[in-house]
């Protein structure tokens, strides 16, 4: 089977019959589309490292453990980020999955690295069957969007209050960074000329550097990271715990918004090799000692909420490229990019998010199965896991269940409208 599979069952675009040549890449690569990827990226490695920091700290690992997990995480991640970015002319980046780090690092707590990096390559394999199987395209397929979109707004809602309590908690910082972004927003020609979003995150790097509140990392820790192979072990204690919400949280928590989020916006992922590219990398990557890997939620609404959709695709090798160098040199960057303040990570990443919000509620509550994906975001939003298995899963369950029970025509009317198109 070939890393890259066709391109799902609709055919391409003739225009996309082949990937793009480096001329055509730099061509389309706009200052927005490189914005919104510097934007994304900083997603990326501030709040999901700040966590594999503390989880690192939880599990007693070493600043070598930690430096290879990183580097695993991003940089081998980052290749794959590419590379799909590339051949699908779409933003796909894969990373790792954060409810999955979670997870690991409370069994961190009773269970060797090892063992962990067992259920890690486990669940790689799980992945990569179901991938090659087409059971997971055929799924995604089958669960009706307003339910998905209801879990995704649920995910990302997180990120709206964050910017509320960033500006209520910082105001010096999140104030003007949200008042430019309005500003430029309220008139279409002067958001075209000067895209809110950068606006936003200019004015927040002015007033950082004139309230001096940028933190220089102390010199002295190693710039480059030093990725060590590990020997996964293989316990039935571990597998049982760890490898079915493991890969939920792949397939369905991370895996499942990102594709939501890349269909809401117009595009059309290749769910097959996402997937299969998911099983492989989480294989990889576990013998460096990283968690599985996964689509990006977040990352991928970023770079697909602005600019034209066809150039997208530069955002997502963009962010790629700049996981590669965060892996290579993670040591040093982590502590750089933690000496930020958290008022502007949360400022930024809830203004990119606003529109993808807007966007979640509108395809979830705007015809049918509202209720069902009312009943999936509350139980997202409440965020209680059951049985070591994250609310997104149960929010897409029951919200199923609801519209099942109570809103069978509107599961219905797609397919009646298939069976009757030509």
């Amino acid at each position: 089977m070939p890393f890259f599979p066709a391109r799902g069952s609709t055919p391409p675009d003739p225009a996309w019959a082949s990937p793009p040549s480096l001329r055509r890449v730099l061509a389309d690569l706009s200052g927005l589309h490189a914005v919104n990827a510097v934007v994304a990226f900083i997603f990326a490695a501030t709040g999901p490292v700040a966590i594999v920091l503390a989880i690192a700290a939880r599990g007693s690992l070493s600043p070598v453990d930690l430096s290879s997990w990183l580097f695993g995480a991003f940089a081998l991640n980052g290749m794959i980020s590419i590379a799909f970015s590339w051949w699908y002319r779409q933003p796909l980046v894969l990373f790792w999955t954060i409810p999955g780090a979670v997870l690991v690092g409370a069994a961190l707590t009773h269970l060797t690295f090892a063992e962990v990096l067992g259920t890690c390559l486990a669940t790689g394999l799980i992945v990569l069957g179901l991938g090659a199987s087409g059971w997971v395209r055929r799924a995604s397929e089958t669960l009706p969007m307003p339910i998905v979109m209801g879990m995704v707004a649920a995910v990302f809602l997180r990120f709206g209050l964050g910017l509320v309590l960033a500006i209520r908690d910082d105001i010096w910082i999140a104030g003007p960074m949200a008042a430019t972004f309005f500003a430029l927003s309220a008139r279409a020609g002067l958001a075209r000329r000067a895209p809110p979003l950068i606006g936003a995150l200019v004015v927040g790097v002015v007033v950082i550097a004139a309230l001096g509140r940028f933190h220089a990392p102390i010199a002295g820790a190693a710039p480059l990271a030093w990725p060590r192979l590990y020997a996964p072990a293989f316990s039935w204690k571990a597998m049982v715990e760890l490898v079915v919400p493991l890969a939920i949280t792949v397939l369905v928590v991370q895996n499942g918004q990102g594709i939501a989020v890349l269909r809401a916006a117009g595009h059309q992922p290749p769910v097959t090799a996402i997937t299969i590219a998911c099983g492989l990398g989480s294989m990889i990557t576990a013998f460096v000692g990283a968690v599985p890997t996964c689509l990006t939620g977040p990352v991928n609404a970023i770079i697909s909420g602005s600019g034209e959709k066809d150039r997208q695709y530069t955002a997502g090798i963009v962010v790629g490229l700049l996981g590669v160098a965060f892996g290579l040199l993670s040591p040093f960057v982590t502590r750089l990019t933690l000496a930020t303040p958290s008022a502007f990570i949360a400022a930024i990443a809830g203004l990119a998010m606003l529109r993808v919000l807007q966007t979640a509620f509108t395809l979830a509550f705007k015809d049918r199965c509202a209720l069902g994906a009312l009943v999936t975001f509350l139980v997202t939003a409440a965020d209680v896991p059951i049985l070591s298995v994250g609310a997104p899963f149960w929010g897409l369950v029951l919200g199923f269940a609801t519209s099942f029970l109570l809103e069978r025509e509107d599961l219905n009317r797609p397919r009646a409208q298939q069976r009757s198109t030509p």
